[in-house]
């Protein structure tokens, strides 16, 4: 589990999380999502402006497909997590 892996428990309890060469940090993981999301929404900004021609609509689009998709990916990810298949 991800909370796991974060939080840090005593030395006695060991987590999910293993590291070898093929895995990586769930902090590096959290540094991605949150590049990615950078780079998404300043693609929709840009589009929006283009297609608008506003700058300001440009952001407010921006700003609400920022929030729009995590909260939607965040009921996918649950979703998903209640699918037996491939675990």
């Amino acid at each position: 589990m991800i909370t796991d892996q974060l939080i840090i428990k005593n030395n006695k309890e060991q987590t999910s999380y293993t590291k070898d060469i093929s895995s990586e940090s769930p902090k590096r993981s959290i540094a991605k999502s949150i590049s990615w999301r950078i780079v998404g929404t300043l693609d929709t900004i840009i589009i929006s402006w283009i297609v608008t021609g506003t700058l300001s609509l440009a952001f407010s689009i921006g700003l609400v497909q920022t929030v729009t998709k995590m909260v939607l990916y965040f009921f996918h990810e649950r979703i998903w997590n209640s699918i037996k298949w491939g675990k």
